[in-house]
Parts: C-alpha cells; sequence; structure tokens
C-alpha cells in the first residue's frame, strides 16, 4: 500500500535543533525504508544550504512552499491561516503535524489527519515560559489534538500527559518513539574522535553536557555539582548547546567558581562533530528536569559513552538501565553520580551494555514499522 503523505516541515529547514532533527530524521528514514510512498513537505521558502541539500537526497519528496510575493513575505501568516487551502489542492491521504500543530481549517478536509505531540512541558513548568507564549501553545495544541485522527506521542509521559491535561480518549493516541539519526548506527575511529577533539581544543579528558542552554535543562546544577566534586583536576566539563539569558547566567556562574580554566562553552558544534565528541567523553550528563524524550541519552549510549540522567520524566524510557539516575535538585547527587562513574571502568562499561540492548527498540526499522502501522490503520 502507497501514500501520498503531506508533512509540516517548517522545523525540518528551519530548525537545527531538537524538533528540526525529529522531523528530518522521521522523514529521512520514511524516504529510506518505504520507497513506494510520494512526500510532500510544506514549508516556508528554505534558506539553509544544508537542508536543502538534505532534501535533495530524498527519494519521492516535492518541497511545497509559498509561491506569491504576499504568501512569501508572510510566510508565517501562510503556514497558519492559509495552509489548509493549499493542502486540498495536493490529494493526499495524510497530513501529519510534526510539531504540535496542524492549520485552522484541515478538520474541513477529507483527509487523515495525525499530529506529533512531544511534550507538554508548558503545563508542567509553566514558570519556564512567557504567559503568551503559555497561551498560543495551548490554543495551538488543543486545536490539533481535536482535530486529528491520531496523535502520536513520542514517549509514553507524553502520552499520559495529554491524557491527563487535555481529557483526550487514550485509543487515540499512539506512542511512536523518536529515532537516531543513522549516522549514530556508524562506527566511529579513534582517529575521527581525535580529529574532532583537536578541531574543538579538547586536551583533557572531560565530562560532557550537551543541549540547549534553558533553565529547565538544568545546566548550571551540573556545573554546581562538578564544582563540588574532586574531578576538577583530572577532567574538564564540556558544555555544548546555544542559548542566550540562561548562557548568560551560566557563564557568569563560571566566572564566580573561578572555573573559567576547567569549563569549556562550545556553541557551534555542528552535526559532524556531536559524534565524536560525544565519544570522547568520559561520562554525558543530562540532569534535565523534564523532557520530551531525552534523544541525547540515546545518542551518548550509541556512541560507547555511559550516562548520567535524572530520575522520572522520560528518562527511564530513554536510557532503561543503561543509565546512573540522579535527583536534578540534589546537588549532591548529582556530583556522587561524575565521581562514581569517573573513578570506575567497570561502572561505565555495565551502563553502556545494558543501553544499548535498550534503545535497540529506537532503531529507524523499529519506528518506521510503527509509524507506518498507525498510517495504514487509518
Amino acid at each position: 500500500m502507497s501514500f501520498k503523505i503531506g508533512f509540516d516541515a517548517k522545523r525540518a529547514f528551519h530548525n537545527n535543533r531538537g524538533l528540526g532533527n525529529y522531523c528530518r530524521t522521521l522523514i529521512a528514514n520514511l524516504n529510506n525504508y518505504t520507497r513506494e510512498n510520494e512526500y510532500y513537505l510544506f514549508t516556508p521558502t528554505p534558506k539553509s544550504k544544508e537542508f536543502i541539500e538534505w532534501e535533495l537526497k530524498l527519494n519521492n519528496s516535492h518541497i511545497v512552499e509559498p509561491k506569491s510575493f504576499l504568501a512569501k513575505k508572510f510566510s508565517s501568516t501562510w503556514r497558519s491561516v492559509a495552509l489548509s487551502n493549499v493542502i486540498k489542492n495536493y490529494d493526499l491521504d495524510i497530513y501529519h503535524g510534526l510539531s504540535h500543530e496542524l492549520p485552522p481549517g484541515i478538520d474541513k478536509l477529507q483527509i487523515k489527519k495525525v499530529v506529533t505531540i512531544h511534550d507538554l512541558i508548558y503545563l508542567r513548568f509553566p514558570e519556564f515560559f512567557k504567559p503568551i507564549d503559555r497561551i498560543v501553545y495551548d490554543k495551538k495544541f488543543r486545536h490539533s489534538c481535536r482535530s486529528a485522527d491520531k496523535i502520536i506521542a513520542i514517549c509514553e509521559q507524553t502520552k499520559k500527559d495529554i491524557i491527563d491535561f487535555f481529557n483526550i480518549d487514550p485509543s487515540k493516541i499512539e506512542v511512536v518513539y523518536q529515532s537516531v539519526d543513522q549516522s549514530f548506527y556508524k562506527e566511529i575511529s579513534q582517529e575521527e574522535i581525535e580529529s574532532v577533539k583537536k578541531e574543538l581544543s579538547l586536551t583533557r579528558p572531560y565530562i560532557l553536557y550537551m543541549g540547549a542552554f534553558v533553565e529547565r535543562k538544568n545546566a548550571i546544577g551540573l556545573l554546581q555539582a562538578y564544582a563540588s566534586s574532586s574531578l576538577k583536576d583530572r577532567f574538564d566539563l564540556v558544555m555544548a548547546g546555544r542559548g542566550s539569558d540562561y548562557l548568560l547566567k551560566l557563564k557568569k556562574e563560571i566566572l564566580k567558581l573561578k572555573l573559567q580554566d576547567n569549563v569549556k562553552i562550545l556553541e557551534n558544534v555542528n552535526d559532524e562533530m556531536r559524534k565524536g565528541l560525544y565519544s570522547g567523553a568520559r561520562v554525558f550528563c543530562f540532569p534535565s528536569f523534564f523532557e520530551g524524550f531525552g534523544l541525547p541519552i540515546v545518542e551518548s549510549i550509541l556512541c560507547d559513552t555511559p550516562v548520567i540522567t535524572s530520575e522520572g520524566s522520560c528518562f527511564p524510557e530513554s536510557a532503561g538501565s543503561g543509565a546512573l539516575y540522579i535527583n536534578p535538585n540534589d546537588i549532591a547527587s548529582i556530583a556522587n553520580a561524575l565521581e562514581k562513574i569517573c573513578n570506575d571502568e567497570n561502572l561505565s562499561r555495565s551502563l553502556v551494555e545494558k543501553g544499548k540492548e535498550h534503545v535497540k527498540q529506537f532503531s529507524p526499522e523499529n519506528t518506521v514499522k510503527k509509524l507506518l502501522e498507525v498510517y495504514s490503520n487509518l
């Protein structure tokens, strides 16, 4: 059975972080494992050469972008207000909103509608969001869940939140785990790892954090745990990601703790560097308070690097028994876990072995199979 499937692909072409990675990986996996389908990628005009080249490698995909001068100039309005009128011209079987959203008016179209909900963090932790953002998210997310024939949650935690917060019938929700980019399933040589470390001027063994610099992810908590540990003489702390206000707070805290010679902030790590950065680390520490899935945890495990992460949320789904769990609100808990792993090679190897067995369920083959079941059942 073949399908004509439309995707809300804005973030695939305009976002190089979590949601963008999710969109690109899902579309590429479908393309690689199901050649009979046709894919229509609805997006404001792509500008990134990297993402345009990514799309050119796909088979049977078509970019659908604004055509008129006004639609191009007001592309956000085109995507939100006018998109349903555009979609109806393509005779689709399914339209899939990959990042929480379905456009207004889509419920009137005679096609099947799917939406992926990644998390409801704006409801769980409203203090991390501006009031206007919470209002907009709530309106969009609730509309999408009402309009969709099927909701995809990227973990069981998110499914539970959709049921609890939105009072959605559980039978309408399917859990389809997020997959990891294909590159993480290919072995990396020691020479490649050393090349990345050299390019990033990493000369000492290091503890790694990788993720956006936002309050929810608790990078300052990790910094304070590192400062209180006995590891500073042997290990640097490498923190890779991007941010604004919280990043400034983090840099001030580094100066306050007099750790500027021990802590390295990397703001421009590209996709090619990430795998080498994970692989070269002694341990990956991700002490976030809450996530939709925790993809960096799976990426680290696939790079044979042991993981420290938080109790609760989706983290046990992401790592299984392949991580050392901490209380993200307890600095001593994080510090003790860092020392435990950095001083115990056997524990590190054991965690990686258990983790690699657990993350097999997130393979591209498994996620594509589950997603196609959702489409077929519709």
